[in-house]
């Protein structure tokens, strides 16, 4: 047990049923964010603010400077007098990016909201002695507090919307007020998304033919049926993280992860989580790598005996699988041929924007609101991740929906993003204690069965694949394990997102990547130099990964049996299974 693992059980025991209910309540009104941190955030900033007048100084002159230079577009504009906007948007912003921005005067409107926003920025950052994680925290809220109030969101103050009024006479107002009344309901009534009726697990999305062959109380495993003749002897087992559900590696027919890999001549194995409840509060991160990890590997070696296996993990899944390989390898197992991690973080000091949530007063604020359902519940984890992404996620949605009036018809992505999970109470907590919080695997304090664990004890080749837009697992921070290894590392960097990223099938459009090979302890690039420098290869990364793969396999054999029924392992219900239907 590790000391954060010692000191959960004491906080647990100490703290009153009072205060943590209190905590929940106020989780479920602000979406699972510590007010205490924000306030502690604010005060951190105004107090060191307050005591630099010449920083003050400074940032009055600057309101000025902005002022007149404002006042100055405004005249060129009344004048006709085109002189080139006074401020251009971030290369991300896309609000104000149509022609009807630049006419008078929703040109001056918008060039003032941009003004303001730059001025707010250089007013929440590079304060002396504001701690770095509170300037983070400040500049994140204050932006988002911003963006409530862009001039796009509103009726009077978009030309977009304002034409598309006057065309349709209103009616796209009409619809807007029905799409905001139907969503309402949905929300109300716990129903998911306009369109997700299209996209049914089993029937349009998870349709890889194949049998679970071992159930347990936490992870269904699904053995893949062969399309090959023959395949490589060495079986691939699959783990997904289990804050979101695994057929995002089996999306549908052509975007199939799983179903390319078997049509490649590999035998595939899918962990399934299950979809915890209540009961589930106190499984943590050693139920998960035993009961997961352990449990799968076990199965496969039984099924395909005398081979090792190709271990692949993605998301929190690849961390997960990073702690049991390592803690199997400390022990002499090499049960493992490689280890493939996908957009997977080993080393948490740089875990991008997610860091904004992550610090003592907002974990144990999150813990008290875990504490009274026994769970994170998808509305938190949710509500996070669109504050990450609110222009995209939050404001345009509600100007195409509500204000246009338009209905944008998912997709099989976004059908698989509203199909979200729950996350148990302990579990959580110690995951964003020992790794996130403290980085406690990179720092060797990460212990597992009375020793610590750490990512040089893994002995297989690594291939580690990250994305160029990632809000969860920033490429940087990926890129790390090229020198936390002690064993040969080939290092990937594609185009996209995290999840659209790695949903990259061979012919889908704009799509490159970027890969290098390392040796242990040899000299590797510095990140900005890996992206700037390495030759960039058109089009999708699974056939350069499917190649690794193959080229530290053996030649092909027949396929194995489905399941072994003489060992317990005896093939039932069709893929995908039941836990992945757990709502």
């Amino acid at each position: 047990m590790t000391r954060v693992q010692h000191a959960f059980e004491e906080q647990v025991s100490e703290d009153t049923p009072f205060d943590r209910l209190l905590h929940a309540g106020m989780g479920r009104l602000t979406g699972g964010i510590s007010p205490t941190a924000l306030q502690l955030a604010f005060f951190d900033w105004a107090a060191h603010l307050a005591t630099n007048p010449g920083r003050q100084t400074a940032l009055a002159e600057k309101a000025m400077r902005k002022s007149l230079r404002l006042a100055g577009y405004a005249g060129h504009c009344l004048s006709g007098d085109d002189q080139g906007r006074c401020i251009e948007p971030l290369a991300d912003d896309q609000r104000f990016d149509a022609a009807a921005w630049q006419q008078w005067p929703f040109s001056l409107i918008y060039q003032g909201f941009l003004l303001q926003q730059q001025w707010w920025h250089v007013a929440t950052t590079g304060v002396p002695g504001v701690d770095p994680h509170h300037e983070e925290v400040v500049n994140f809220s204050v932006r988002q507090m911003l963006d409530v109030f862009s001039p796009s969101n509103f009726l009077p103050t978009n030309p977009e919307v304002l034409e598309r009024t006057l065309q349709e006479n209103g009616w796209n107002l009409v619809r807007g007020a029905s799409n905001a009344v139907e969503d309402l309901e949905r929300e109300v009534g716990g129903h998911p998304e306009k369109g997700s009726e299209a996209f049914q697990v089993g029937e349009d999305l998870a349709l890889t033919p194949g049998k679970v062959v071992h159930r347990n109380a936490l992870m269904e495993l699904i053995q893949y049926s062969p399309t090959t003749e023959t395949v490589h002897p060495e079986p691939v087992l699959i783990v997904p993280a289990w804050i979101m559900k695994y057929y995002i590696l089996d999306l549908r027919p052509g975007r199939s992860l799983v179903e390319y890999l078997v049509g490649q001549g590999h035998t595939v194995f899918m962990v399934s989580w299950k979809n915890p409840g209540p009961a589930d509060r106190e499984r943590g991160m050693a139920d998960y790598r035993r009961l997961g990890v352990n449990d799968a590997l076990s199965a496969v070696k039984t099924i395909v005996p005398d081979q090792k296996v190709h271990g692949v993990g993605y998301c929190l899944g690849g961390t997960l699988l990073t702690l049991a390989a390592a803690a199997m390898a400390r022990e002499g197992d090499d049960s493992f041929a490689t280890i493939s991690m996908l957009a997977a973080q080993t080393d948490f000091t740089e875990p991008g924007e997610l860091d904004l949530f992550i610090d003592e007063s907002q974990v144990s604020f999150l813990e008290d609101v875990m504490w009274a359902r026994g769970y994170l519940g998808r509305d938190e984890m949710a509500g996070a991740f669109q504050l990450l992404r609110s222009q995209d996620l939050v404001w345009s949605r509600l100007v195409r929906h509500y204000l246009m009036g338009e209905r944008e018809g998912l997709f099989d992505l976004m059908a698989w993003n509203a199909d979200a999970t729950r996350l148990p109470y302990r579990m959580h907590s110690e995951y964003l204690r020992d790794l996130f919080l403290h980085n406690d695997l990179v720092e060797g304090r990460y212990v597992i069965d009375g020793h610590p664990v750490a990512v040089g004890d893994i002995n297989a080749p690594i291939f580690s694949v990250a994305t160029q837009k990632d809000h969860i697992a920033p490429w940087r921070s990926v890129y790390k394990i090229v020198r936390l290894a002690r064993t040969p590392v080939t290092f990937l960097l594609t185009r996209g997102g995290h999840n659209a990223g790695i949903v990259s099938e061979p012919g889908h459009p704009r799509r490159h990547y970027q890969i290098a090979d390392f040796e242990p302890l040899g000299t590797a690039y510095p990140a900005e130099r890996f992206e700037q420098e390495l030759d960039t290869h058109e089009g999708s990364w699974w056939p350069a990964w499917q190649q690794w793969l193959a080229d530290r396999s053996s030649e092909p054999v027949a396929p194995p049996a489905m399941g072994a029924p003489e060992a317990g392992y005896v093939p039932t219900a069709d893929a995908p299974g039941e836990y992945v239907l757990m709502k």
